[in-house]
């Protein structure tokens, strides 16, 4: 352990749409929060950030605003992001005289140039000394544990809040990816819109994700199972309560779901064949918060024919691969995304 090791704080961190993770070198995960900052509108101070400003989404008075600065897996909110890192990154070093720490931070495979330098300064605006990006299916493969740099394929099928992204990668590198926008908000949404169409009844955000959690499916299931839910019906602008099965969640989800299915076989389509020879062997493995959707790897399986498996804790996956980069610079250094200065 070198000296600039001891009096720095590296940190990993998983930037997600819904939720930032984050892995202190040495600590392990140390904080895993919402998203979300409030602010009081009049005077632009920050109210609260995390969990208890996602309390407040869809309930705050006027002149409070919650705030959920990224969509699709990129900053949508400059000036809210860096509120939010900042807080966070305060909130895990404990030692304000250290050195400024050096930092590894998931993106999306997709991202735009432009994106990777607003993802770049914000970090740096937030306190980095030192930012690498981090494609976030590589940092999910190597925090699952799958051998990266070898020659041999794995398939890797992440399921954010924002973005799905699908990657075959080999010797450090991604061989071939998709990165669509649709992840677990639009499963929210699509479940919102469904309750409006179909039953005249106005969910909020919180309330569809509960929804999802609770009953939503992505592959029929022996048992149907159903839920009582609350929200405003249209017709006389009554707050009402109506029961409502996971059949019809399922059909909600189809348009989402059926997005990620095609964009995993378009991904298997473009694979060249020595690599599909090594995912047949292998299987794909789901990560990500939408590999807890139940029945999304039996769906997956049956339209692929591959096995299929979800990651052990779908979750911190990203960020525990960014946490592995950390302690090992050297050896993942080819994995890191350099971004043009």
């Amino acid at each position: 352990m070198s000296f600039f090791d001891f009096i720095s704080n590296d940190i990993g961190i998983d930037l997600g749409t819904a939720n930032t993770l984050i892995y202190v070198k040495g600590r392990e995960i140390v904080l895993n929060e919402p998203s979300v900052v409030a602010i009081d509108q009049s005077t632009k101070k920050v109210v609260a950030v995390g969990s208890q400003a996602k309390e407040m989404l869809g309930r705050t008075p006027e002149g409070i605003l919650a705030i959920r600065p990224l969509k699709d897996g990129v900053i949508a909110d400059f000036e809210m992001t860096e509120l939010l890192l900042s807080n966070f990154i305060r909130r895990v070093i404990k030692h304000r005289y250290l050195m400024k720490p050096r930092i590894v931070i998931s993106v999306p495979s997709g991202i735009t140039e432009v994106e990777k330098r607003a993802v770049r300064d914000s970090a740096e605006n937030a306190g980095a000394r030192e930012v690498y990006l981090i494609q976030e299916p590589m940092a999910a493969a190597i925090g699952v544990g799958l051998p990266v740099d070898q020659p041999s394929g794995s398939m890797v099928i992440d399921i954010g809040g924002g973005t799905s992204e699908i990657a075959v990668i080999a010797l450090s590198g991604i061989v071939n990816n998709i990165s669509i926008r649709i992840g677990g908000d639009e499963m929210d949404e699509a479940i919102m819109l469904h309750l409006k169409r179909n039953f005249n009844l106005l969910i909020g955000e919180r309330t569809a994700e509960n929804i999802k959690i609770k009953i939503g499916t992505a592959y029929q299931e022996d048992e149907e199972t159903s839920l009582e839910i609350k929200g405003r019906y249209l017709m006389n602008g009554i707050p009402k309560t109506l029961t409502i099965s996971s059949e019809h969640i399922r059909k909600a989800l189809s348009e989402p779901v059926n997005a990620i299915v095609e964009a995993v076989k378009q991904a298997l389509e473009q694979t060249p064949p020595e690599l599909a020879s090594d995912i047949l062997d292998r299987g794909i493995i789901i990560t990500g918060g939408g590999a807890l959707l139940k029945g999304m790897d039996k769906r997956l399986r049956e339209e692929t024919n591959l096995a299929v498996n979800v990651a052990e804790d779908p979750l911190t996956c990203v960020v525990k691969g960014t946490g592995i980069v950390l302690d090992n610079m050297s050896r993942y250094s080819k994995v890191l995304v350099k971004g043009k200065r």
